[in-house]
């Protein structure tokens, strides 16, 4: 679809772009996800919203079903629980919603993830200013780890700071794990998408909810890993990568989050594991020598 704007006498072609949203969702309620509110925070800039619902023990389906918005497309799925290689279950089921996109953008969304009012017209913005750009395949946002509350957030290269969660539906890709893409330049080779931050933040909720809540995520899903659960303690966080929150929350997020108003504080006499010191002398070379050192699934273009 093509618009007209004519400016003195030169006409110029504008590509009117379309985005698809996916996300996938199984056993929302029980285990605590904000995907109601994950959904919502976007639906205002997307064409349509792939949602994949696992077959759940819960009413996640009935309350996606209550949202009544015609620009979401419901796929029902089961999970395969004999995949217990690296979580590429949920690979599975990112693909499944993302393959079956019809427009330009794929915007990705996971159920805990929600993003700002503030922030949507910057981000329609972005998606349709590289539309035309090939060397642009993706689109990448800051995230704010939010943990234990919502004044309380994590900066730390073992938290990855950014993110791609935007791709061009015309660029062949696949996804390992739920996190990132691969992009396939041959059958045989692939590499991380290129791309561009945009400048907004992406509101990661995952870990405000309750220990109980985390606690039954991790002995429904752990044996994706192959792995036996273990306890999840939020006391068991270094306390220095805990900042405090000074912005606002979306609209959509603030009834949903829990009310305390502290900084997060852990237990005071937990030991670092080796892997927290190790971030610990990361934090420490970055400010020394003015790097960014977080694992990023993209490949960065200016």
């Amino acid at each position: 679809i093509e618009e007209l704007f004519i400016e003195g006498f030169r006409v110029k072609r504008k590509y009117v772009m379309k985005i698809s949203a996916v996300t996938f969702i199984k056993n929302g309620e029980i285990l605590g996800y904000p995907f109601i509110q994950s959904i919502k925070s976007v639906l205002p800039i997307v064409d349509e919203f792939v949602v994949n619902v696992g077959e759940s023990e819960d009413n996640t389906l009935a309350q996606i079903q209550s949202i009544n918005n015609s620009k979401i497309r419901i796929i029902k799925s089961k999970w395969n629980d004999h995949m217990k290689d690296k979580g590429y279950v949920y690979g599975q089921q990112k693909m499944i919603a993302h393959f079956n996109c019809c427009y330009d953008w794929a915007f990705y969304v996971e159920a805990d993830e929600i993003y700002h009012e503030d922030d949507l017209i910057k981000i329609k913005s972005a998606m349709q200013d590289n539309i035309m750009d090939s060397n642009v395949e993706a689109l990448a946002f800051n995230f704010l780890h939010f943990y234990g509350n919502a004044n309380s957030y994590l900066d730390s290269p073992g938290w990855y700071r950014s993110e791609a969660r935007i791709i061009k539906n015309s660029i062949r890709t696949y996804s390992p794990d739920g996190l990132f893409w691969v992009v396939l330049d041959n059958n045989k080779n692939g590499r991380y998408p290129r791309a561009k931050i945009i400048d907004a933040y992406c509101y990661h909720y995952g870990w405000v909810r309750t220990e109980e809540e985390m606690n039954l995520k991790s002995s429904k899903v752990q044996k994706y890993w192959d792995k036996v659960p273990t306890k999840i303690d939020y006391g068991q966080m270094d306390q220095s990568i805990i900042k405090k929150f000074e912005g606002t929350h979306p609209q959509v997020v603030k009834s949903w989050l829990p009310k305390d108003s502290r900084l997060y504080r852990v237990d005071e006499n937990y030991q670092l594991t080796k892997k927290q010191k190790k971030h610990q002398l990361m934090i420490k070379i970055e400010k020394l020598l003015g790097l960014e050192l977080s694992k990023k699934h993209y490949q960065l273009i200016k």
